[in-house]
């Protein structure tokens, strides 16, 4: 029984208890919860609906929790209900309800923890979005972990999500990225405002060997070369990494097609019919101060040319257009100033900021080595990247460290740590309980123990404090799914991750699964190796969600 079917439990003995007392329905919440207490001799579960509905029925919460208390004695599952203090009600379940979980996750394998919590909504969650002006730096990185791991979290949620890179091949950075390539080709420094690096020279070459002639042309000639090529072998080594890190989108979009589609004019109509723009000093403004912005924003320029903010209008619209319910933005620490122009921007178009708009923000990395930040690229020469990362650490390693901290904290990544064959390297602890499962079923297998039908599984033997313990901890991965994924935290699925490791290290230490010497195989090693296989399907379910795998040997 999980905790969220247990909550409709309780909630349904109450509408019982209600109806036979006739009692006011409407008191009941649509929805209760059910907690783990903190003492395991209160029981396995408490609830505190006699204390939250009680007075608004006109019932002692105490009376009330006596009345659900003998109620829920009667539903199966349930070993017994005590009361305590002023109403709480603390619930032991029976060892056969508990332990039926281990066969439950089996059967359900990698659809274990998948719930609905979020069907029928359509999301498009855009993440790392860099310009293609160089490798993809520690920022992104982070953002690729974590923005990835969130896609993954909403979909065994119940979502429809399209993951999005949005980028631009034109304007300053474009600009300043190809007058680098032609400085690097013929040899020259850096323009000062330019890109250094090795990076630069690798792709200035790669440009020249496809058009020999390039040098031989017009500097202005020249550069667009550059820049057109350029920017496709930059972006193309760009995805490649990013696919090499597991980490693959669903539509990469240009803001130059919102320009040629003539979007931003579109944009801009839809938001004068809504009557939030006006004219002044010869430029177009959208009014965002009404819906709280700090100013208003201009969207069109006295000399006619648009604004980065008209093309995020644009984009906005578009997202809208293409059928997503909410549009959610994964930005830099810098871009926390975003936050209120694009939710009064959303307003403007009609929309509610609360419902179809999300921005998240991410703070700063930093790679570290013995205590010193790590600040160098041996390729991009002045920012530490992608490949940097994967290089010092791994992609498993990488990936799980990043997703491990929520995304609004600046945090440290120390190489020394997430390099260590060891437990205190938290993404080694969870992957070695990974192989360990699979190691004892390897062993299971080689004395002839196998599981056997679901139907003669026994869990009424799973009565071992450290199996009641573990059982437990299996029997919150939906609820921890559903939270992270509400939440938009997959730091939660890690710290959980670890929690169930270090249960089932107690476990296997005082449970042996496998029988010794001539001991013949029982129905307990039977019920134990479903509990392990169960283990064994979590961690792997969990750190799929994150892009770790769940090696079966280390």
């Amino acid at each position: 029984m999980t905790p969220a079917n247990l909550a409709d439990t309780v909630l349904s003995a109450a509408r019982a208890v209600f109806e036979t007392r006739g009692l006011d329905a409407s008191a009941l919440p649509a929805s209760t919860a059910v907690e783990r207490p903190r003492n395991p001799e209160h029981g396995d579960y408490a609830s505190t609906i006699a204390l939250q509905v009680g007075k608004k029925a006109g019932v002692a919460p105490r009376e009330l929790a006596a009345a659900l208390a003998e109620e829920l004695g009667r539903r199966p599952g349930i070993k017994s209900v005590e009361i305590a203090g002023p109403g709480f009600l603390n619930i032991r379940l029976d060892a056969a309800a508990t332990g039926g979980l281990a066969r439950d996750i089996v059967l359900a394998g990698s659809a274990y923890g998948r719930t609905e919590r979020f069907a029928g909504e359509r999301i498009n969650l855009e993440f790392v979005s860099a310009n293609p002006t160089g490798p993809v730096h520690i920022g992104g990185v982070r953002w690729a972990a974590v923005g990835d791991a969130l896609s993954r979290l909403l979909r065994t949620a119940g979502a429809e999500v399209g993951t999005e890179y949005y980028f631009n091949d034109a304007g300053s950075q474009i600009d300043r990225f190809a007058r680098s390539l032609l400085a690097a080709a013929k040899g020259e420094p850096a323009p000062e405002d330019g890109y250094g690096g090795a990076y630069i020279a690798e792709i200035a070459a790669e440009v020249v060997k496809g058009a020999p002639d390039v040098l031989s042309q017009s500097d202005e000639a020249a550069q667009e070369t550059f820049r057109q090529v350029g920017v496709e072998l930059m972006f193309a080594e760009i995805k490649a990494s990013l696919a090499d890190f597991g980490v693959h989108f669903d539509t990469y979009f240009n803001e130059k097609d919102l320009h040629d589609r003539g979007e931003l004019q579109e944009a801009l109509d839809r938001l004068r019919e809504q009557g939030h723009i006006f004219e002044s000093e010869g430029a177009t403004w959208l009014r965002t101060t009404e819906f709280g912005d700090d100013k208003d924003r201009v969207l069109r320029k006295s000399d006619g040319d648009w604004t980065y903010f008209a093309a995020d209008c644009a984009y906005y619209l578009d997202k809208r257009k293409r059928g997503f319910d909410r549009v959610v933005i994964m930005l830099g620490a810098d871009h926390h100033g975003y936050i209120g122009r694009m939710k009064a921007m959303s307003a403007c178009f009609g929309d509610d900021p609360d419902k179809n708009l999300e921005i998240l923000i991410g703070q700063l990395v930093n790679l570290v080595r013995d205590g010193e930040p790590v600040r160098m690229s041996k390729r991009a020469g002045t920012v530490v990247t992608l490949e940097d990362f994967v290089e010092a650490l791994g992609v498993d390693a990488t990936r799980y460290a990043l997703a491990r901290y929520s995304s609004d904290s600046p945090i440290d990544i120390d190489i020394d740590l997430w390099t260590k064959a060891g437990n205190e390297n938290p993404v080694y602890y969870v992957q070695y309980v990974a192989a360990r499962t699979a190691s004892v079923a390897r062993n299971a297998a080689d004395l002839g123990l196998t599981r056997g039908d679901a139907a003669d599984f026994k869990p009424d033997l799973l009565t071992h404090e450290k199996e009641n313990a573990l059982l437990k901890s299996l029997n919150e991965y939906p609820d921890v799914i559903a939270r992270s994924a509400e939440l938009r935290e997959p730091h939660h699925v890690a710290r959980y991750l670890e929690k169930v490791s270090g249960d089932y290290h107690r476990f296997y230490g005082e449970c042996r699964v496998t029988p010794l010497g001539d001991e013949k195989i029982t129905d307990l090693h039977r019920a134990r190796l479903w509990l392990n296989d169960a283990t064994r399907t979590v961690i792997a379910n969990g750190l799929s969600l994150l892009g770790v795998s769940a090696p079966e040997r280390m």
